[in-house]
């Protein structure tokens, strides 16, 4: 009878052991898979995170950088090809001809010949700087200020200011000084402006009038500036 005793709880203790043993093999795979599960869950949120992060910064900062090439160009070879000669930060520049097909830049293939293009980029970090605008008699003319990110924050010209001849004060987003008499401001999101100008021609014997109507568009800082009745 001892025998079969001892006989019994051999066969007992090897089924605890294998049923241990099972437990414990059974616990090890679950934890692989949880492991696996849990090192997916890290790439798939990474990779949605590198992904979004990614997309918000090209939305925000591609304008800037097309922006930032602009300002280059334009300052190293004005509105011409390369070695043609630059515009100055705050000054402004206007084409004697008409636009034509061109590669050199985007303002002359637009396929926009009847206007004079003035062009110059403002640095309104120091001071700001007063845009002057002559008597235009009734002709179509059109000044557009752009931000970095290419959105038109202000305009001046028959549409929304008239013809008759005019002071602007564009001055940056953190300036606080007196706006002089007779001249009306204009604030800029930023202190770098990017200042387009359009005058119509009505006529290829119209270019010279047209030509030194446009030139007349200029900016003088305003500690320069000298108001002239």
């Amino acid at each position: 009878m001892a025998t079969e005793e001892t006989g019994d709880t051999t066969d007992s203790t090897g089924q605890a052991s294998a049923a241990a043993s099972s437990a414990t093999a059974s616990s090890s795979a679950g934890a692989a898979r949880s492991t696996w599960k849990t090192h997916l869950l890290t790439f798939a949120v990474t990779v949605l995170a590198v992904w979004i992060i990614g997309t918000v910064g090209a939305i925000y900062f591609f304008p800037r950088l097309v922006y930032a090439r602009a300002e280059n160009t334009v300052v190293s070879h004005g509105l011409g090809c390369s070695g043609s000669p630059g515009i100055p930060i705050n000054m402004l520049s206007t084409t004697p001809t008409l636009a034509l097909p061109s590669k050199c830049n985007s303002l002359e293939s637009t396929g926009n010949r009847d206007t004079l293009y003035t062009v110059g980029w403002l640095d309104l970090g120091t001071e700001p700087e007063v845009l002057h605008v002559p008597d235009m008699a009734g002709r179509y003319y059109a000044v557009e200020f752009l931000d970095p990110w290419g959105d038109v924050f202000a305009y001046v010209g028959r549409r929304a200011t008239g013809t008759q001849a005019g002071n602007y004060l564009i001055s940056g987003p953190g300036w606080r000084g007196a706006v002089p008499g007779g001249v009306r401001q204009i604030v800029a999101p930023d202190n770098t402006v990017l200042l387009i100008g359009r005058t119509f021609v009505y006529s290829d014997s119209d270019l010279a009038t047209a030509y030194r109507l446009a030139k007349q568009i200029q900016v003088t800082p305003l500690s320069h500036w000298r108001h002239s009745p």
